[in-house]
């Protein structure tokens, strides 16, 4: 293992912890979905993201693993944590404009990729540089105003634009496909003009070559990814949706991590 998929792994266990942690707070948490991001966001802010570069969490709900990649990279008070979705605290379930990191805020899913596309847009006419990622559900797919943001992307051959789509198979209640099936995934975004990129969304190697390496025109990484993937007792399963821990599971679900990583 290279020097930065070492990096990378061990901010994804740091991640999957914290995450873990907070859906044992009194609110509970969207557990499932944001363990499946761990990864993608783990390679993102283990030194692929550069000072000019911008991120959108589309998928606003996994917010704890946002949170907990803004903490372990300073941008906020890791302190902060231990008070998830408290009353007065600054961490909400969606994240919100004005947390340090947080360019907009994403409760309402479906429009992250219009957002995103927004500044890869504003980058292109000034030449500011720097790319713009967007992270993704499968689920959000079924909103029309991503593919509305897709073609215009296409059209505008935004070469900075990188989005990743998380495609763990579930959302709130049922699997994706039964809900309304985004296949064939790799060829609707070819159809707007897109580069596509498949990749094991658990793979850091693999992603990082998926979101480093530039292109023409934007870039969509289809990751496939395991909701609650980590924690063996919610990995796979619709009910890791959102989850509130009790202490034993807590105190299971961090020894699993844990036993994962050989620590």
């Amino acid at each position: 293992m290279s020097a930065p998929q070492e990096k990378a792994a061990a901010l994804a266990h740091r991640l999957r912890r914290d995450v873990v942690a907070m859906a044992a707070g009194p609110q509970g948490a969207h557990l499932g979905g944001s363990l499946s991001c761990v990864d993608v966001l783990a390679v993102l802010y283990g030194g692929l993201l550069g000072e000019r570069d911008s991120f959108v969490l589309s998928k606003g709900h996994a917010a704890p693993a946002l949170y907990a990649a803004l903490a372990a990279t300073g941008r906020l008070d890791r302190a902060e944590l231990a008070r998830y979705a408290e009353p007065g605290s600054r961490l909400f379930g969606h994240p919100p404009r004005g947390l340090p990191g947080v360019e907009f805020p994403t409760g309402s899913l479906g429009h992250g990729l219009s957002l995103a596309a927004g500044v890869a847009l504003a980058g292109q006419l000034t030449g500011a540089g720097g790319r713009t990622y967007v992270l993704l559900g499968d689920g959000e797919l079924q909103e029309g105003t991503v593919w509305e943001a897709a073609m215009f992307a296409g059209a505008r051959r935004l070469a900075s634009l990188v989005a990743v789509v998380d495609r763990n198979g579930l959302q709130l209640a049922r699997p994706t496909e039964d809900a309304g099936s985004p296949e064939p995934l790799e060829a609707r975004f070819a159809a707007f003009g897109w580069r596509v990129r498949p990749v094991d969304g658990h793979d850091h190697a693999a992603l990082e070559a998926a979101l480093r390496e530039p292109a023409d025109r934007p870039v969509a990484v289809l990751a496939r990814t395991v909701k609650g993937q980590g924690v063996p007792f919610l990995r796979g399963r619709i009910s890791s949706h959102y989850v509130k821990l009790r202490p034993e599971l807590l105190r299971r679900a961090l020894a699993a991590l844990d036993a994962r990583e050989g620590r």
